[in-house]
């Protein structure tokens, strides 16, 4: 979903729960670069279906809009039922964020917290 201006967001500011929408508003003029982490990111392993806990990392150059932080916690956050393995999730999101605002570049790191004594750092650009 393409949002040019604030007054057209319909995550922010409003009571939703989860969406897989990822909203943007206008970038500001002189913006270089974007870089948004979260700590807060679950999945499940698609074989096991044992939870698996994620950093995520998104840095983009803007082109027309920047991502608005609402939606993509609330997007980060329907992963958290999904059988995904953590390339696959790097992928997804990269390809969603440039679908939603059409950056200049962008690049998606996932690290998969340790289990079984492995880190899964996956990068998708």
């Amino acid at each position: 979903m393409i949002t040019l201006s604030i007054d057209k967001l319909s995550i922010l500011g409003h009571s939703v729960r989860e969406s897989r929408i990822l909203e943007g508003f206008a970038t500001p003029s002189g913006l270089s670069l974007v870089t948004l982490h979260s700590d807060e990111v679950t999945a499940c392993c698609p074989v096991t279906g044992q939870r698996d806990f994620y950093q995520v990392k998104i840095s983009y150059v803007p082109g027309p809009l920047c991502v608005e932080s609402k939606s993509l916690k609330l997007y980060l956050n329907s992963f958290a039922n999904e059988g995904i393995f953590a390339e696959t999730l790097a992928t997804r999101i990269r390809a969603d964020v440039v679908a939603a605002i059409q950056p200049q570049s962008c690049r998606v790191e996932t690290v998969q917290k340790a289990r079984g004594g492995i880190t899964i750092t996956a990068v998708a650009e």
